[in-house]
Parts: structure tokens; C-alpha cells; sequence
């Protein structure tokens, strides 16, 4: 039972004691300290690399001096191969150095650097066809060494500009098959030489005989249709004489800038001024 005061009055409310409020201040975490300070290294980075492009592109643009020339190699032998080792020049190989560089935004001209007796007029052919690749894109300037004749000199014909020192030798146009023939001594050593073959021409070229009278005509004619092929090219890729050059004969630098086979009489330093001049022309 309840018990209640004499009086009928209510009985007072119990006293409540106040709790003081107690405050923690927690400190910013050390992970978020660090990618503040990540962040502003990454806008000074962003900020210096900003600057230096953009000093970079007026150098680029005011400077003609570092437009970018690269210098790609034709020595030894041209043959249809991916080997470029100085003693074979191999279209492959050369084909795939002149569409990178023509590919490549940072070059602007492309020196080709030849040095070559020439050789298989496909080797050449193929080249070619690269070359005219790069050409449409950039320019395409020769600088010739010791020697850059036959196949060699099919190939520079197609340059915006060729460059010759005064005893280059160069030119040597035309298209040359030999055959050799040993029967008689096989005959004087008592060696016979057995030969099954389906058709007539099948072993033309063997060792072992003469080129019948139909072989050497045969001969003949695929010698002067590629020889057509070749000197037709050259005198119109440059306004040359034919009657210059289809003797077949190895011509002077010196001579060879007097009847327009070359351009210019320079090493290979002068070839790479001339394809920056050439670059600068075509901005």
C-alpha cells in the first residue's frame, strides 16, 4: 500500500543531478593527411610538365634546326630479303625502316644513306614502292657514298633530291644475265651429265651446255624488257637524255650533276641540311 502524506498533498518529485557534458576532439586521420599532401605534388608535377611542353612547342615551331631527319642505310647488295647487314641490302628490311619513319609524326625528311652496286631489279621494285610511300608524306632525299649504280641508282631516281660527292660513281643503268658454259672441259674430263626435264628451257643456264640459239633469243628479250622497264622509269622520274645512260656505263659524280642524274655535289651532312630545307618548304 501506498502511503501518502497527512496533508493530501503530492509528494515532491526526486531531485536529478546534471551529468557535465564531456566533449572528445578527435584528430584527422594520417591516411588523410597523406593524400592531401599526394594531391598538391600531383598539381605541381602536372603544372611543371604544362610549362615544359609548352616551352618545348615554341622551341619546335621557331627552331627549324630541330626538325627531326633520319637517316636510313642502302649498302651492300639489294636483294629481296629482311637482312640488312652491309653486305646485303635487303628490301624487307629497308621497305620497314622507310613506312616507320614516314609513320613516325616526330621525323620530317628522311635521308637515304646509299651505298650499293645494285642488284636484282624486284629488290629495287619493291623499295620503290616504300619509298613512294614515304615521299607522299615527307620528303625523301639521297645521299650517295662510294657507289650507287645499277638497281641502286633505280631506286635514288625516286628521291626528291639526290647527293653525290664529285667521284661518286653512279648511273651503270641497265640489266645484265650471264650464263656459263664448262661442257668442253666436262667433255676433256670424261663427265657426263644425265638430264631428264619437262620441258625445253627447263635447264637454260646449266653449266653443262651452250644456250641453244631460241634460249639466247629468249634471253635477250627478257633482258630488254627489263631493261625498258628500268630506263623508262628513271628518265621519268628525271628529265635525263636516254642516250646518256641506256650504254649501260658507271658515270662521275661531277659529270653526273651536269647531265641531271644528281642533283647537287655534298656528303651526307649536306644531304640531311638540304631535307630540313626541304621539310621547312612544305610546312
Amino acid at each position: 500500500m501506498d502511503e501518502h502524506p497527512v496533508d493530501g498533498s503530492p509528494s515532491p518529485a526526486p531531485a536529478v543531478t546534471a551529468v557535465p557534458e564531456i566533449r572528445v576532439e578527435k584528430a584527422a586521420p594520417a591516411s588523410r593527411k597523406r593524400q592531401g599532401s599526394l594531391m598538391w605534388l600531383a598539381v605541381l608535377i602536372a603544372g611543371i610538365l604544362l610549362v615544359l611542353a609548352v616551352l618545348v612547342a615554341v622551341y619546335v615551331l621557331t627552331d627549324t634546326d630541330t626538325r627531326g631527319v633520319t637517316v636510313i642505310r642502302i649498302e651492300g647488295s639489294l636483294a629481296t630479303s629482311d637482312i640488312s647487314d652491309g653486305n646485303i641490302a635487303g628490301s624487307e628490311a629497308i621497305g620497314s625502316q622507310l613506312r616507320e619513319a614516314a609513320d613516325d609524326p616526330l621525323v620530317e625528311a628522311i635521308v637515304l644513306r646509299v651505298n650499293s652496286p645494285g642488284g636484282t631489279p624486284s629488290s629495287a621494285q619493291e623499295i620503290i614502292r616504300d619509298l613512294e610511300y614515304a615521299k607522299s608524306k615527307k620528303p625523301v632525299v639521297v645521299s650517295m657514298g662510294d657507289i650507287a649504280t645499277s638497281a641502286a641508282y633505280y631506286i635514288s631516281a625516286h628521291a626528291d633530291r639526290i647527293y653525290a660527292n664529285p667521284d661518286t660513281f653512279t648511273a651503270g643503268v641497265g640489266v645484265i644475265w650471264e650464263f656459263s658454259d664448262v661442257s668442253s672441259w666436262m667433255e676433256n674430263e670424261g663427265y657426263n651429265l644425265s638430264v631428264y626435264k619437262s620441258g625445253s628451257k627447263k635447264d637454260m643456264g646449266s653449266t653443262a651446255r651452250s644456250l641453244t640459239e631460241e634460249e639466247q633469243a629468249y634471253a635477250k628479250k627478257v633482258v630488254e624488257d627489263s631493261f625498258e622497264t628500268f630506263i623508262s622509269d628513271v628518265t621519268t622520274q628525271r628529265a635525263i637524255n636516254r642516250a646518256d645512260i641506256e650504254d649501260g656505263r658507271v658515270i662521275r659524280g661531277a659529270e653526273a650533276v651536269r647531265m641531271n642524274i644528281v642533283d647537287e655535289l655534298g656528303n651526307l651532312n649536306d644531304a640531311i641540311e638540304g631535307a630540313k630545307r626541304l621539310a621547312a618548304s612544305r610546312r
